[in-house]
């Protein structure tokens, strides 16, 4: 016996056989060596198995029908277990973070206080950070210490130190430990920030125009007991646009009849250190910085006072800018910081390459040339430098050292 698609079941009798076949066998389909006959049981036997495949569908669905029911008449006491079981994996998540990495239990109250030690940030002091992350303190509160300005050069952890400061907050106003050694947290009725840098193209707007659409529903929303964090606002435009627009922006938040809130501001404007001899509430902090020579380590500690200073020709250099652009970008800033100008009164930057570009500041003078070398090569970013810079700079070393013994 037998089955293909085409004639379904059938019983096989060779050639030789087949005159013995019985009388209830009708002859099927004809082969070259044998014979294939169905009977009247073979028949009723296939029409039992071909309908046995519509008639499971139909018992599945049958029964898919009766579990939704059953299911539909539970749904109220499974969204809840849900629920709680939801709940308790994320406390369960938070317990075990907590535990793992040293957070402690923070004093949340209804006072205007906002006072950390040790803080740290809860992302970014898991990655494999070469130098570690460098925890910082913070006290804010809406009376000498409601406004801070925080300057400093990219890369120093401006926006790291103003972010980790709301997500604690966060943390501990969810009912979670914290990042820190110490934390006492006044309760803030919203968080408001205004970090990072992005166009929107379906709605047609600019960089700045997004900008300036949420600083202003930081505006109009916040209150004395918000807590608002602002990176870099007004630098989408002109430098003096920008400055204006930022000085604005604060002294708005800063007064108490305006707004008054507890507020965090990272920026590049030096120019906003002077609001805190405009009027009190305001204090100046900026990313502490060794130079050494005309190169750059960041400390990432925060530090009290403002800086007037940017760095960002040692930041591109980190950053693997060819050294011809860096020197020209060297020749600009002394001329712009000079105030040297041309016949017409304007800068001189786009003239003369050839004068000689003040240096920036001089190396220890008691180091050897091999520890300068040395200097040099631990800041640099190889992965960014071309091949051809690189052996440039190999050969440029390896002469030095030739000339110095």
């Amino acid at each position: 016996m037998g089955y293909n698609n085409v004639f379904g079941y059938y019983i096989e009798i060779s050639k030789a056989n087949a005159a013995n076949a019985p009388d209830d066998y009708v002859r099927k389909q004809t082969l070259v060596n044998a014979e294939r006959y169905i009977n009247q049981e073979l028949k009723e036997y296939e029409t039992t198995v071909l309908n046995a495949e519509s008639r499971c569908r139909e018992r599945e669905y049958d029964l898919f029908i009766t579990v939704r029911e059953t299911a539909a008449a539970e749904i109220p006491r499974i969204q809840e277990t849900a629920s709680w079981l939801a709940s308790l994996d994320a406390l369960a998540s938070l317990a075990e973070v907590a535990e793992k990495y040293g957070y402690c239990c923070p004093s949340v109250d209804r006072e205007d206080r906002i006072e950390i030690d040790v803080g740290r940030h809860p992302v970014v002091e898991r990655m494999p950070l070469k130098d570690g992350f460098v925890p910082n303190d913070i006290l804010l509160d809406t009376d000498e210490n409601r406004f801070l300005v925080i300057t400093g050069p990219n890369m120093a952890g401006k926006s790291t130190y103003i972010r980790q400061v709301a997500l604690i907050v966060l943390l501990a106003q969810m009912g979670s430990f914290v990042p820190a050694s110490r934390a006492r947290i006044g309760v803030v009725d919203r968080i408001f920030t205004r970090i990072g840098a992005a166009d929107s193209l379906v709605r047609g707007q600019s960089t700045f125009m997004v900008e300036m659409n949420e600083v202003a529903q930081i505006l109009r929303h916040a209150t004395r007991r918000s807590l608002v964090i602002l990176d870099e606002v007004g630098r989408g435009t002109s430098t003096f646009d920008g400055l204006s627009i930022a000085w604005a922006v604060a002294e708005y938040l800063h007064d108490r009849k305006c707004i008054g809130a507890r507020t965090l501001f990272a920026t590049h404007y030096h120019q906003l250190t002077e609001l805190a001899i405009a009027g009190t509430g305001f204090k100046n902090f900026n990313i502490a910085v060794k130079e050494w020579g005309d190169r750059i380590i960041f400390l990432r500690k925060i530090v009290p006072g403002g800086t007037n200073r940017s760095y960002g020709i040692q930041v591109a250099r980190i950053a693997g800018v060819p050294e011809e652009v860096i020197g020209r970008a060297r020749e600009i800033l002394d001329n712009l910081e000079t105030g040297e100008m041309d016949e017409v009164g304007m800068p001189k930057i786009a003239r003369s390459r050839k004068k000689k570009v003040r240096n920036p500041g001089q190396l220890n003078l008691f180091m050897s040339e091999r520890e300068r070398i040395v200097e040099e090569l631990s800041v640099l970013n190889l992965s960014s430098l071309a091949p051809q810079e690189a052996l440039r700079r190999l050969q440029s070393w390896q002469e030095r050292l030739k000339e110095n013994g």
